[in-house]
């Protein structure tokens, strides 16, 4: 008997997608993606059960510093995401490269109204805003996106106060609008061919800004390159870190 909780993949997509079991209505049930943030639905019949057990992440090093002769302080991250799962997940990849990060979670819809607010308590160099979107390849209600217009809100409402150079903005979720967030003054956004992305992948792009110096260039090839689904998903303009690196290094 299917529960909420469980573990499923579709039959119907050829089992691609790991998915867990959110909510169950009458023969329809409710899908989140385990590691791409995707919300889904499907009927009981295409679903198989699928033997997945949580396991503990394993993650690479964005950067190797030289802490013999340096110290550093990378820049702070401030990530905003509409799922709480994901949000936990980030932040134990965030911990696994020693990045300093506030989270919170909201709705995307409520992401404007309280960003000011949160930059100006924290004053983070990065700033995520993150969670579920969808591109629709026929139009709904007139609109292509589920949430973009959401993050476009936010970017633009966020560069009234703060320029490229005082903070990155990594912004966007699956199939988002990447044009538009990119016009709106995002530094990296998804999802440039509308495909989905992972949900560490706000993450990865936010420590590849976080651990590159202020004078350094960021090596856009190289962080977009350990994403999941790489210049496909996420893409972005040039620009500098915001990792301060100190000389000499004292205990």
């Amino acid at each position: 008997m299917l529960k909420v909780g469980d573990y499923v993949t579709r039959k119907k997509y050829g089992n691609d997608i790991l998915f867990k079991v959110d909510k169950i209505v009458n023969n329809t049930v409710y899908l989140k993606g385990v590691d791409i943030r995707l919300y889904a639905d499907s009927s009981k019949e295409d679903l198989i059960l699928s033997s997945f057990s949580k396991k503990k992440d394993n993650f690479d090093k964005i950067r190797e510093l030289n802490i013999k002769d340096f110290f550093y302080i990378p820049g702070t991250i401030l990530h905003l995401d509409a799922d709480q799962e994901y949000i936990d997940k980030c932040n134990e990849y965030y911990k696994t490269q020693q990045i300093k990060v506030f989270s919170y979670r909201y709705k995307e819809s409520e992401f404007k109204d309280n960003v000011i607010s949160l930059i100006k308590k924290h004053n983070p160099k990065v700033l995520v805003i993150t969670g579920h979107d969808a591109y629709y390849t026929k139009r709904k209600n007139n609109e292509n996106y589920k949430n973009s217009k959401y993050f476009v809100e936010t970017v633009k409402e966020v560069r009234k106060v703060k320029n490229q150079n005082d903070l990155a903005i990594v912004a966007g979720a699956c199939g988002s609008d990447f044009i538009s967030l990119i016009k709106a003054g995002s530094t990296y956004a998804s999802s440039p061919a509308h495909v989905n992305i992972h949900a560490l992948d706000p993450a990865i792009i936010a420590s590849g800004i976080a651990l590159t110096d202020i004078n350094e260039q960021v090596d856009m090839e190289k962080i977009i390159k350990k994403t999941k689904y790489k210049s496909d998903g996420i893409g972005g303009i040039k620009s500098k870190g915001m990792m301060i690196s100190v000389y000499p290094r004292k205990e």
